[in-house]
């Protein structure tokens, strides 16, 4: 593991549970306290942490979403795995809604090559450009407010984009998923954005990595009784992917130890 891509996960894990400490992130990540004071104090000049006695406290909240850059480089292993699952549950011709967010961009990379000629409706400037030339693929870029960073189209003209839909499928990232509050996001006009879509399509595929189960952000999405399918790298007796079941999601679980395939645990 990198040194960026260990410090990304700290900043994820300090702003998931408001405070850590060094000896319990020096075990997890198999290094001394000292690399993660190191870390941690290179936090603490970005802005996102302050140290006390022992450890770290967030100084940001649950709406506070962390760079796209940064989400990226975390568990980009899992996700191209939990990527190809998606999109083995994908038919031919179908039409396709692809959210924004690191996760989907990578379900978007796995698309390419399949031959699935799929018609493509997505509020990501990114994953238009993954797509634009894949052949017998449609690309439908919906309009919208470009978001800063994310390069994602927000706001009222993307809701009513969506509404003039009929679409197969909505592959949807989250930023948390809990088993009282479903999935959640962190910022208020993604929220809404993902809302349009569940409702424009006919069934909704979650695709979420394991540092996203437990986690409740700023803005509701939708009840697990709207999810057909969670496709995810936790682990299949997750108190959050129980819950799931019992709601009726067919959950999906890939870890390094399977195959691309992965395993329906629904």
């Amino acid at each position: 593991m990198t040194t960026e891509t260990r410090r990304a996960l700290i900043e994820e894990s300090v702003m998931t549970r408001g405070e850590i400490d060094f000896m319990s992130l020096a075990s997890e990540f198999n290094v001394s306290e000292m690399t993660i004071r190191r870390d941690i104090m290179r936090l603490e000049e970005k802005g996102v942490v302050r140290r006390v006695v022992g450890g770290a406290i967030a100084l940001v909240g649950k709406a506070t979403e962390p760079p796209f850059e940064a989400r990226a480089t975390v568990a980009a292993e899992g996700k191209a795995h939990i990527a190809e699952v998606a999109v083995a549950l994908l038919q031919p011709h179908e039409t396709v809604i692809l959210d924004s967010g690191s996760t989907v961009l990578a379900v978007a990379k796995a698309i390419k090559g399949k031959s699935l000629a799929l018609t493509v409706v997505t509020p990501s400037i990114l994953v238009a450009i993954e797509l634009v030339n894949e052949p017998e693929t449609v690309v439908l870029l919906t309009g919208g407010e470009v978001r800063s960073g994310e390069l994602s189209m927000i706001g009222v003209e993307t809701e009513e984009a969506f509404a003039r839909y009929n679409c197969d499928v909505y592959i949807m990232g989250v930023a948390g998923v809990d088993a009282d509050h479903g999935v959640s996001d962190y910022h208020r006009e993604e929220g809404s954005v993902k809302r349009a879509a569940v409702k424009a399509a006919d069934r909704v595929i979650v695709v979420a990595d394991e540092s996203k189960l437990g986690r409740v952000q700023l803005m509701n999405v939708a009840p697990f009784s709207t999810i057909e399918a969670l496709v995810t790298d936790g682990h299949p007796e997750h108190p959050v992917l129980q819950a799931a079941r019992d709601a009726g999601v067919d959950v999906v679980c890939v870890t390094k130890a399977r195959d691309s395939h992965g395993e329906l645990d629904g």
